[in-house]
């Protein structure tokens, strides 16, 4: 009895290691096939639709009509933007929070908040984007902003911010940022402390030794969380409906302070309308909405592997 016990116990043990492989593995397929039949049923439904003049074209209220160039540049500006200002901040917290804090409470405390910021729903930030950039606190004349330059040139700077381009990508920097810091907390962690002993005892400061081993190391994985960060802000709608993103643009962004669209925005337009014609064209603006996300996810690839260096 003593001996076939431990024997009964591990056959068990591997069944339910076995029935919950298979779970997985059901569920994962499961997620797959749905995923595969979305993309099927919006490629078949808008792929007629999709043509040079829907991409070159202004929305319009005739489907025939209609077209995404003022949302796809709008989220190429957004987007663009978004990633040039959450990335390296995102980057620079968790180089500062890993390698240079101090150990303690505090440091934790920040950590912890910091992951239960990303948890947070799109929508609160774009309450606080509403209240921080769009009106700037209600301490300038949103009819009468602080302005520097001018309007139709490249550089202009107002504030209010209001519902501009800039705006848009602050809010979103706010969505992703957790993430980005999270994702970037996580890479660092996982080289080896070895490498870092090993540069110190050689010599090097820990400045140098974070820039020249640590991060190069963690390069990667850094990316692969900026690659997921990015790819949430592309998709976002929530946050820019609440700061007062327009739903109809029939210009193209030429600053900072533009008012813009995204394509979230312009597909929620039109798939909420009761004519046929209109879902058309919404799914093939999501199509384009999946191309401008692997465009997005190849440059940061591209990147990642162009910095990415081995760890000998």
């Amino acid at each position: 009895m003593t001996t076939l016990a431990p024997a009964i116990s591990t056959q068990r043990r591997l069944f339910h290691n076995r029935l919950f492989l298979t779970l997985c593995l059901a569920a994962t397929t499961l997620a797959i096939v749905v995923l595969f039949a979305l993309v099927a049923s919006v490629v078949s439904e808008g792929w007629s639709s999709l043509s040079g003049n829907f991409l070159d074209s202004f929305a319009s209220r005739k489907p025939a009509q209609a077209g995404i160039k003022g949302p796809l540049w709008g989220s190429l500006w957004v987007c663009t933007v978004c990633g040039i200002l959450a990335l390296p901040i995102g980057v620079a917290t968790a180089i500062y929070l890993e390698e240079f804090a101090p150990r303690g409470r505090v440091t934790n405390l920040i950590r912890m908040n910091i992951s239960n910021l990303s948890g947070v729903p799109s929508i609160v930030y774009g309450i606080i984007g509403l209240t921080a950039f769009t009106r700037f606190f209600g301490l300038l004349d949103a009819d009468q902003p602080f302005a520097v330059g001018d309007p139709e040139s490249f550089f202009y700077f107002q504030l209010p911010l209001g519902a501009s381009v800039l705006a848009g990508a602050l809010t979103l920097m706010l969505v992703i940022l957790p993430i980005v810091i999270v994702a970037s907390q996580e890479a660092l962690r996982a080289v080896p402390s070895s490498l870092r002993t090993g540069a110190m005892a050689l010599g090097a400061t820990r400045w140098q030794t974070t820039w020249q081993v640590t991060l190069p190391a963690a390069t990667g994985s850094i990316m692969t969380g900026a690659i997921l960060a990015i790819s949430r802000a592309v998709g976002e709608a929530a946050p820019l409906l609440v700061i007062g993103g327009y739903l109809l643009v029939f210009t193209t962004p030429s600053n900072l302070m533009s008012d813009f669209t995204v394509l979230p925005l312009q597909i929620f337009n039109w798939a909420q309308r009761p004519q046929e014609a209109f879902h058309a064209i919404a799914a093939a603006a999501i199509i384009v909405q999946l191309g401008l996300l692997l465009i997005f996810n190849s440059v940061a690839v591209f990147i990642r592997q162009r910095l990415q260096k081995p760890l000998q």
